[in-house]
């Protein structure tokens, strides 16, 4: 069934006039009357009472209208997935990440992703959280993966949580304890990452009122826990950031416990690439284990 004879009976019902739709459509009302006509005897039904007045839609040209609307948006549906298809099989694709995610779990969501789409090329930027929110405001980056705190500007998917551990040097004074006081880390130097600005751990400090002494700033983790092995303080991090790190320092659990929330976020799903929506969409199946 021809496309066009469906738009001009849609057009040409919503108009109220064949010149009204013809000039809709971009053709002459000629053309629309003929693709009408034709539809009208493919069909076998009569569509339209025609009159000086206009074209005054039939009782079963009203029953046909809905269906007729359901098939041209399927059909611009699967256009627009066709369009989609094609756009992922080459191109680019940037991701920013906390440098935990990307050590740990984005290398095996990458090969899933690339063993379906080799032709995309993946760039992946290990950033801080202001770093990030930086990549997304000039546009230099498609997705990323972070932890929740707020505000959050950009659309959000939680993913899963973690715990947040104190990190301490093997001959520091709980370091046969199971597990640390929130509030001892005000009698140590204390060493923050993110340049001093880690706001999940911020905000962990001030909701439970506890202000320690941030004696040294790092940029990421493993910069903070090399200080922490030298004996130069007491660090808090999350959990997957420091799976690695299992010599010459003691890691235990915080008392009380403390977590935080790791997602995915994304400038916009209306404006995602299809590299993107395909990439988001292997990320929540490998979270769904």
């Amino acid at each position: 069934m021809e496309t066009a004879r469906l738009r001009a009976f849609v057009e040409t019902a919503d108009k109220g006039s064949v010149k009204a739709a013809a000039d809709s459509l971009g053709y002459t009302p000629s053309a629309i009357s003929q693709l009408i006509t034709a539809l009208e005897k493919e069909l076998g039904i009569t569509l339209f009472m025609r009159s000086q007045k206009g074209m005054k839609i039939t009782a079963e040209g009203g029953e046909m209208l809905p269906l007729v609307r359901s098939y041209l948006t399927h059909e611009e549906e699967l256009y627009t997935f066709a369009a989609e298809l094609k756009g992922i099989t080459k191109g680019k694709l940037t991701i920013a990440s906390y440098p935990s995610i990307a050590t740990t779990w984005l290398p095996e969501i990458v090969r899933r992703f690339k063993n379906d789409y080799p032709g995309i090329q993946i760039s992946l930027m290990e950033s801080i959280k202001s770093d990030i929110f930086h990549h997304f405001e000039q546009n230099e980056a498609d997705l990323a993966f972070l932890a929740y705190s707020e505000p959050m500007p950009y659309e959000w998917i939680s993913l899963t949580k973690t715990n947040i551990i104190a990190a301490v040097p093997e001959d520091h004074r709980l370091a046969d304890a199971k597990m640390f006081p929130l509030a001892e880390c005000e009698n140590d130097d204390f060493i923050m990452g993110s340049w001093g600005k880690e706001m999940e751990i911020l905000e962990i400090l001030e909701r439970n009122d506890v202000h320690p002494e941030i004696k040294y700033t790092t940029y990421d983790t493993p910069a903070t826990l090399a200080m922490v092995r030298m004996g130069l303080g007491i660090s808090f991090v999350n959990e997957l950031s420091a799976q690695f790190w299992n010599e010459h320092l003691v890691k235990m659990p915080l008392d009380p416990p403390q977590k935080i929330t790791f997602g995915v976020a994304f400038p916009s799903r209306e404006h995602m690439t299809g590299a993107s929506r395909k990439f988001l969409d292997y990320t929540l199946k490998y979270f769904e284990k």
